[in-house]
């Protein structure tokens, strides 16, 4: 790639209908080497170029293997940096989707924009460059796609036991999923056990049809959707029907003690305070511990405490536990989440 600063070019039949001035000083090229390799950087129809443009107010004009960037000098600059991130992951054969894309800029967040709202505290927090942080599992290489991302891989990396804590759509449990298949892949751990408690989200459970696992399977879905997302189908099958990976209900971890294994507690928020003491004491040798929670979703009934902001206060200054505090800015599926989040945190923050 060479990139040459202030370049001169002429409207493109490529561009995508955006206003261009030739004589704009405010322009870069970007060139890369391998034409396929810029085809994936592109995206289809242009899509990644557009969602650039779009996030960050460039125009964006492709001449075959050549990017002429135009824009407010910073934002330029930012564009280059995130069309060379996008060039390396091709490089590297990693498929490029549109949510990398997003998620290159919003590792940039901090010189797209000035963002003054602090981060909740986070004990022992690590200052680890996020391009650094990946998790790689044997369908895909994971890399972190917001600062809060960046933070909660190195707890998970770092830490026993890690409390991932926030809204909807921030990747808590993916990322803890894809570490723990990382783990037993790499023959650090031998089995992962993965709960939820089967708390009905306003419908009874009763009301199902089939036995107890044909009740709770639905609530412990999303647990099967990351695992099949980070091995092939027929390896998840081997490993469950061999109980290497187990998937079960909150109720079943009494009395037991979980050693050699990465555990994870997905919906943590609807734990009571009692069953949260009683997972976290299953804790065995050489063991990780995950737990995964909103605590603006509880579905517990009314006046009972949730267990996982028990938690959070009970256990915020014990050594060994690590906390990640994700917030809007971290929620990585579709942008319209994010901005659903956003309208509901703002009507409640108005409620009376």
């Amino acid at each position: 790639m060479s990139i040459i600063a202030k370049a001169s070019a002429a409207p493109s039949a490529n561009h995508r209908g955006k206003p261009y001035s030739a004589s704009s000083p405010r322009k870069q090229m970007i060139e890369f080497d391998d034409n396929r390799l810029a085809a994936s950087v592109f995206g289809q129809h242009d899509r990644n170029l557009a969602r650039i443009e779009q996030r960050l107010g460039v125009v964006l004009i492709n001449r075959g293997n050549r990017i002429v960037i135009e824009g407010e000098p910073v934002r330029a600059r930012l564009a280059h940096t995130i069309l060379e991130e996008l060039y390396m992951m091709a490089s590297r054969g990693q498929p490029i989707e549109i949510g990398d894309v997003d998620g290159i800029i919003r590792m940039h967040d901090g010189v797209a924009r000035v963002d003054t709202a602090p981060r909740p505290r986070s004990n022992d927090a690590g200052n680890v460059p996020g391009s650094q942080m990946k998790i790689s599992t044997r369908n895909r290489v994971i890399m972190p796609r917001s600062q809060g991302q960046a933070d909660y891989i190195e707890k998970l990396a770092s830490h026993e036991m890690v409390f991932g804590i926030g809204p909807a759509g921030t990747g808590k449990t993916y990322l803890a999923v894809a570490m723990a298949v990382a783990r037993m892949l790499a023959g650090e751990i031998d089995r992962i056990i993965l709960s939820r408690p089967a708390v009905e989200a306003g419908e009874n459970l009763g009301f199902l049809p089939g036995d107890l696992k044909d009740k709770v399977d639905p609530y412990l879905r999303p647990l099967y959707d990351a695992l099949y997302d980070m091995m092939p189908a027929e390896q998840v099958e081997k490993r469950l029907a061999s109980t290497q990976i187990e998937i079960a209900p909150l109720a079943y971890m009494r009395g037991r003690t979980l050693s050699n294994a990465y555990v994870i507690l997905d919906e943590a928020q609807n734990t009571t305070a009692m069953q949260m003491k009683m997972f976290l004491t299953r804790f065995g040798e050489n063991s990780r511990m995950v737990i995964c929670g909103d605590p603006s979703q509880v579905d517990l009934p009314r006046n009972t405490n949730s267990g996982l902001v028990h938690a959070m206060e009970v256990l915020k200054e014990v050594e060994g536990i690590g906390f990640t505090w994700f917030t809007n800015k971290d929620v990585v599926r579709h942008p319209l989440v994010g901005r659903i989040v956003d309208a509901y945190d703002a009507e409640a923050g108005g409620a009376v």
